[in-house]
């Protein structure tokens, strides 16, 4: 059975995709040149399935979407008490490249804006580190997060240091309160190679899934953070991920993330899933655009929003049994998108016998949107299969029988 979710996804980017505001970063050449047009979207659960739809196999540059991996290597190389003592967890309320510290200790008031990435950069791999020992550390990370070899577009990178004048203003004040030891330039040029490290979409949503899984990477299966690192990591993405527009982001969207001027935007739901977008085009704050729609479009249709009471991680499916030619499926719990798409993957990977397949949905509490979209749309794909296919609900729990297609489902009474 093919997942319905890849259409999901595609509908999605149909969506937004006449939406024409903003302009690409115009500061340097590669940036610049980027085709406005281009637009991807990736998911990947923390049990390891990665769905995607449009160009998402189209590299760009991460960008500030590094820092939060960069911190998270930091915590884990040395500890929280170690980095807390250069970087705080506070937002800012600023713009991500303001020259300021906070007033009472100097330190970068955290890890998210410019200050603070340039300042948590410089722990890695020791303080005596050269950049290039220090810039293959961190992309030997990001590699093993993404599950394949992430390389650096030094091209850009070179580009980008060619005005970095703010960022090595930046670094000067770090020096002169004696946060980092390096020298500017050399500070500046190993925070602009992270920032330099290509990735697509596909990639992003896996590395999110890690720091939602716990530090699991979820295709590999590999530990590579743990789970404290992860959770102090998200923490402050919650708080500053998305800069001084961080509140209202996370009263409307709810979801912890990360933008990044290339076009990039990574979400990570706790437990569940992590989600990357890619649309060249920014706003005023420098945020993709067509980026921020599709994460406004999932909070809202897969009830995602993090302090929403609609998050339930179950297994949905109680039990699989055959009654002479009827194969009965019996659902369990609270059905929201974690539990339906595993669902389907059980479905998927079962031998369902028989000419007959009953959903039992009497022991479900309650469907959400995406839920039961999920759910009635993997049964139509079922009966497309050939099985005569129908619904146990003596509550009415599922409240809406339409298929996609305009059919109905159909109902019985009485289980065999």
């Amino acid at each position: 059975m093919k997942p319905p979710i890849p259409d999901y996804l595609t509908d999605i980017l149909d969506h937004v995709r006449g939406e024409e505001g903003g302009d690409v970063a115009g500061y340097i050449r590669e940036l610049r040149d980027a085709d406005p047009d281009l637009l991807a979207l990736a998911l990947c659960t923390t049990s390891g399935h990665v769905y995607a739809a449009g160009d998402a196999d189209v590299e760009f540059t991460m960008q500030s979407i590094s820092k939060p991996f960069v911190y998270a290597l930091a915590l884990q190389e040395l500890g929280p008490d170690a980095v807390n003592g250069v970087v705080g967890m506070e937002p800012s309320g600023e713009a991500f490249n303001e020259l300021s510290l906070d007033q009472n200790d100097n330190r970068p008031v955290n890890p998210m804006i410019n200050a603070g990435a340039i300042a948590v950069n410089q722990l890695i791999n020791g303080e005596d580190s050269s950049v290039e020992d220090r810039l293959e550390k961190i992309r030997a990370l990001f590699s093993r997060l993404a599950g394949r070899e992430l390389q650096v577009d030094h091209g850009l990178c070179a580009s980008e240091m060619a005005t970095a004048d703010r960022n090595l203003s930046i670094a000067h004040m770090l020096r002169n309160h004696d946060i980092i030891h390096d020298e500017a330039h050399d500070a500046v040029l190993s925070y602009t190679g992270q920032c330099s490290i290509l990735v697509t979409t596909r990639d992003l949503s896996v590395m999110s899934a890690t720091l939602a899984g716990g530090g699991v990477q979820p295709v590999t299966g590999e530990r590579i953070l743990t789970p404290e690192v992860c959770r102090l990591t998200l923490a402050v993405m919650s708080s500053a991920g998305m800069y001084d527009g961080a509140g209202r982001w996370m009263a409307g969207v709810g979801i912890p993330a990360k933008s990044g001027v290339a076009g990039g935007l990574i979400g990570t739901l706790p437990g569940q899933l992590g989600i990357a977008t890619f649309s060249p085009r920014l706003d005023s704050q420098g945020n993709s655009v067509r980026g921020v729609r599709i994460f406004e479009r999932l909070s809202r249709d897969m009830g995602l929003h993090l302090m929403s009471a609609d998050h339930h991680s179950v297994p949905g499916v109680r039990s699989i049994t055959r009654e002479g030619d009827s194969t009965i499926i019996r659902l369990q719990g609270t059905i929201n998108f974690t539990a339906a798409e595993n669902i389907l993957h059980e479905l998927g990977d079962h031998s369902l016998g028989g000419k007959e397949l009953i959903l039992d949905v009497s022991r479900v509490t309650s469907f959400n949107l995406m839920g039961r979209r999920m759910v009635k749309e993997g049964l139509r794909r079922l009966r497309e299969k050939g099985f005569a296919c129908a619904i146990h609900d003596p509550e009415g729990v599922l409240t809406d029988l339409e298929f996609s297609d305009g059919t109905y489902a159909d109902t019985v009474a009485v289980l065999p």
